[in-house]
């Protein structure tokens, strides 16, 4: 425990992660990374059609800014058609970014926490 909360101003970036089936869902992922592209100021991830990383399903990634969280968020909210997303800071802790930091839109997924290492190095 420590002696101080953590201010938001540790978040450098958010991750918003759209997990989606290649076989059956990948039309819809599309379909909602257009949405995004066409709408935000957002640097989109690569398709991952298998598992990487600390994620057991497809997926693919949405880094943004901030200052892009109050209308990017309840855009994914409204939007996500079905799809699980998560949603997580980015910080010097990936793994608590991760497991305790993140929020979940639709389906809660497992995350393969002990590959992500506690504490990254702030450049």
């Amino acid at each position: 425990m420590t002696d101080a909360p953590t201010g938001i101003g540790a978040i450098e970036a958010y991750h918003a992660h759209i997990y989606y089936d290649p076989a059956t869902t990948r039309d819809i992922a599309a379909t909602l990374r257009q949405w995004v592209e066409e709408r935000f100021a957002v640097r989109m991830g690569r398709w991952h059609d298998v598992p990487v990383g600390p994620h057991v399903r497809a997926m693919y990634q949405i880094a943004f800014a901030p200052d892009q969280f109050p209308t990017l968020v309840p855009f994914l909210m409204l939007n996500r058609m079905g799809l699980a997303v998560l949603i997580h800071p980015e910080t010097d802790r990936p793994r608590a970014d991760h497991l305790e930091r993140a929020m979940w839109l639709g389906e809660v997924l497992p995350l393969k926490g002990d590959i992500l290492p506690e504490t990254r190095a702030v450049a």
